[in-house]
């Protein structure tokens, strides 16, 4: 049985994720958040809840205890100062698995025109800040994954494929539930990509924008 950290578990993907562990796994999560009223527990047996700041390096001392994995949710401009205090916490507490959410772009790795919009849309500081959270993990002796998203959408399905660090993006969009899969998929076997850092996209969708622009 896991036990698995879930920071930023008010966020869409990790609500999706934590749908998933209950049904595919025996889990055992700590729900990790800021506002504790934007979740509902629907295991009160596998699920807790605590209530704290991922950029308070108390707050996630306290939660580190006894956990395997942490899958950080987690967003704002200060995504460097909070993945520099998971890292901290994490080697700290002695656990070493790490799946982080990340963005597409971060390696300058977006093609051509949607490379081009990409930029346009998000480089106002957020692909900055995202590089650079990127990289303290990525600096880190940790076993983490890194997972790079594009675009998101709601669809119902569960629809992707993987590139490589160093490999150009593939497509424009993904759902949310593909992401999320993707992390539980990670939790399921922790041995998969391991040190790794992957852009994830819906086949198929590749253009100069996401479908919906």
């Amino acid at each position: 049985m896991q036990h698995v950290l879930i920071l930023g578990a008010g966020g869409k993907i990790a609500k999706l994720t934590e749908t998933m562990l209950l049904a595919e796994t025996d889990a055992m999560m700590t729900l990790f958040l800021r506002h504790p009223e934007k979740i509902a527990v629907s295991d009160e047996q596998r699920e807790t809840v605590v209530t704290g700041d991922a950029a308070n390096a108390d707050d996630l001392a306290q939660a580190m205890k006894g956990q395997d994995v942490v899958y950080a949710n987690l967003a704002g401009s200060n995504i460097e100062t909070q993945a520099q205090q998971v890292v901290k916490a994490m080697n700290e507490a002695g656990v070493n698995r790490l799946v982080w959410i990340s963005t597409l772009g971060i390696y300058d790795e977006v093609p051509g025109a949607f490379g081009k919009w990409n930029h346009q849309m998000l480089d106002d500081g957020y692909l900055p800040s995202y590089a650079a959270a990127a990289k303290v993990v990525e600096d880190s002796d940790l076993d983490y994954t890194i997972i790079r998203p594009a675009w998101l959408q709601n669809q119902d399905e569960i629809d992707y494929e993987l590139s490589n660090k160093g490999d150009a993006f593939k497509g424009t969009e993904v759902s949310r539930k593909s992401i999320a899969a993707v992390v539980t998929s990670l939790i399921t076997d922790p041995t998969k990509h391991i040190r790794a850092s992957l852009g994830v996209n819906k086949p198929n969708t590749d253009g100069a924008k996401p479908s919906w622009y």
